[in-house]
């Protein structure tokens, strides 16, 4: 039987983005950044996530502020557009999936991060 990754704890899955990135030459810092900039979720906030037993689910359900820029993230995750992705909470996942994916690929943060118009 194959697990919901929104059932999976946020424990077993962030650490595996974390390790995505550090294998690439980024940091453990990084990945926390584009995760507070995705969810509003703070450092200290996260880390006591990933002491609980929350999900990848409620992680995502109960972020405090998901950042209206993330919709102008734009890229295939796993060979599909992130942008195209109709399920509101699957598109988010994979917009941190992209995110991740992209400092591994060695993009400066501001490069990542789409800002507001100047």
């Amino acid at each position: 039987m194959v697990m919901d990754v929104f059932e999976m704890k946020f424990s077993k899955v962030f650490p595996l983005l974390v390790g995505k990135a550090v294998r690439k030459g980024r940091t453990a810092d990084e990945v926390y950044a584009v995760t507070e900039w995705l969810t509003g979720y703070s450092r200290e906030a996260l880390e006591a996530l990933l002491e609980g037993d929350c999900s990848y689910g409620t992680f995502l359900d109960n972020a405090p502020r998901m950042n209206p820029r993330r919709l102008k993230v734009k890229g295939r995750v796993c060979g599909i557009k992130v942008e195209e992705i109709e399920d509101p909470r699957m598109r988010d996942l994979r917009i941190l999936d992209k995110l991740v994916d992209d400092l591994a690929k060695g993009k400066a943060l501001e490069r990542i991060l789409p800002s507001d118009p100047a």
